[in-house]
């Protein structure tokens, strides 16, 4: 019973966006593993920008000095 997490960002993520990666997930487990779709999890989870860094600095620091 395979158990994926996804974690993004919340900036504006769509229903439509969320349902694509689920059933991508979902799609590749079934080929590559032929894992039952009926018992495979995929949970989406969107994390505030501020609580999301890389490089030693939170998203939207690291974005100002990156000049983004």
């Amino acid at each position: 019973m395979p158990y994926v997490n996804i974690k993004v960002t919340d900036e504006g993520v769509t229903r439509a966006q969320k349902a694509e990666l689920i059933a991508g997930v979902t799609d590749l487990l079934t080929r590559v593993l032929h894992k039952d779709p009926a018992t495979t999890f995929a949970v989406i989870d969107e994390v505030a920008l501020e609580d999301w860094g890389i490089g030693g600095l939170p998203v939207p620091e690291y974005r100002r000095s990156a000049g983004r």
